[in-house]
């Protein structure tokens, strides 16, 4: 995905969310992220966040809104963008000073930093059609 606009790479066919087991929406998640289906994945954490009790509840939502906030920039919508980058980070952040287990074992500072990277290009940015995506880092699939 170096630099290249997620929804231009080819989109695999992402099954229904409901009444999946919580670490399979996870999973699901993660992969829909890392292949740049932004939407998918945040229909999958969703799903995870509102149907299941989670101990790690604020860095889910953090994680939907990052999913959300990419999701917003590839429809060129640099505002969105900016907002749900804005809100995740403080989530996001409060999970980086825990246990891994507070951030699923993903790379948290990897996460911030693409997203201070992030609200740097929105800032001058005219069009999120010229976002540089080459700093999204790939999450770690979770390990069973």
């Amino acid at each position: 995905m170096e630099g290249v606009k997620p929804s231009a790479q080819p989109k695999p066919v992402w099954p229904d969310p409901v009444g999946l087991p919580s670490e399979e929406l996870y999973a699901m998640g993660v992969s829909a992220f890392n292949q740049g289906d932004f939407y998918e994945a945040h229909d999958y954490w969703e799903e995870l966040w509102t149907a299941h009790q989670l101990p790690d509840r604020r860095f889910m939502q953090g994680l939907i809104q990052l999913a959300v906030g990419c999701f917003h920039l590839t429809n060129d919508n640099l505002n969105g963008g900016r907002g749900l980058l804005t809100k995740c980070q403080p989530k996001l952040e409060q999970a980086s000073g825990g246990s891994p287990g507070d951030s699923r074992g993903l790379d948290v500072a990897a996460m911030l930093s693409f997203i201070d990277d992030a609200l740097r290009q929105i800032a001058t940015l005219q069009s999120a059609g010229d976002f540089n995506w080459s700093r999204l880092p790939k999450l770690a699939a979770p390990t069973r």
